[in-house]
């Protein structure tokens, strides 16, 4: 495909105190085999030497991209940063890369072919997998599955494997939802619901196509963050005839996760969830439940 005949593609990438890795992410936009890219840098109030990593290649990226945009300016939260950037952006495609992950050099390219020989016009947006690499930059693991279609009912019920680093979304579509709900921690859920509300739906491709940094942190703090903010999105969805079994799958969730953290309160949780729904025994939450039991007990020993 001819360079003008390529779509348009806007990268977005947020950047909050990455300056050990940011550098990495610019280079890993800069290097896509796929040509026809502009691209958005916000600094979101970092506190570190990343604005200084970003000006020092600030005309690297102008030679390189079509529209090319660095700003840096106080803190606001994610959400509120993306969607900043959508205001900016005038591609067909668009794709969110956090400072601290690397897309593979054909990223692009796969899913732009995917896009254009598929006649599936349902399909608004296209992931895969991903190497899970430290800080380092060396693979602890590569992350990727069979290619599956999701439509809301899955999403909606966490039944789902959509990495947020491999997105590849069309642009109008993010837009004629409302782009980002700025009160929401877990955007990227909230998004891809909002994406398969009205019969679209998201691909997953047997590709692997990000490099996605794990950071060892706290856990106990975030996935307290991240029970609540589960409720918050599905929250959003009251009316879903599907939104009282939304509701109980975060509440198995919830309880998994406490298996890591207190087992004596995730044990009462699944009490109280097993005597409420005697009917979930042997269900996908029930098992799912069990292995992360004996996981976590060994683990522990």
């Amino acid at each position: 495909m001819l360079f003008n005949e390529q779509p348009l593609v806007s990268i977005v990438i947020p950047c909050y105190n990455h300056a050990n890795f940011v550098q990495d992410c610019i280079q890993s936009v800069i290097t896509q085999t796929y040509q026809n890219i502009e691209l958005i840098i916000i600094d979101d109030g970092s506190k570190d030497e990343s604005v200084k990593k970003i000006q020092n290649l600030i005309q690297q990226c102008k030679e390189r991209f079509v529209r090319f945009e660095f700003r840096n300016r106080p803190n606001k939260g994610l959400s509120a940063t993306l969607n900043e950037a959508l205001e900016w952006c005038q591609g067909e495609y668009y794709s969110v890369i956090a400072s601290d992950d690397m897309l593979l050099k054909d990223k692009l390219e796969i899913q732009i072919d995917f896009f254009k020989n598929s006649a599936d016009s349902s399909i608004v947006g296209v992931f895969g997998g991903y190497n899970l690499i430290n800080n380092y930059n060396s693979v602890i693991k590569t992350v990727h599955m069979k290619e599956k279609k999701y439509l809301f009912d899955e999403i909606f019920l966490h039944n789902f494997d959509l990495p947020a680093p491999t997105a590849l979304l069309k642009l109008e579509h993010i837009r004629a939802v409302g782009g980002y709900k700025e009160d929401l921690k877990i955007e990227d859920w909230y998004m891809w619901l909002k994406l398969t509300e009205n019969n679209h739906s998201l691909v997953y491709l047997d590709k692997v196509l990000v490099n996605y940094r794990y950071h060892e942190n706290n856990f106990s703090k975030n996935f307290q963050v991240m029970n609540i903010e589960r409720k918050k999105v599905i929250d959003n969805f009251s009316y879903h005839k599907l939104y009282k079994y939304a509701d109980l799958k975060i509440q198995w969730l919830k309880a998994t996760d406490y298996l890591y953290i207190n087992k004596k309160d995730a044990l009462g949780l699944f009490n109280k969830l097993f005597l409420e729904n005697p009917s979930q025994i042997f269900s996908k939450n029930f098992l799912r439940f069990m292995f992360h039991f004996m996981k976590a007990s060994v683990k522990n020993k």
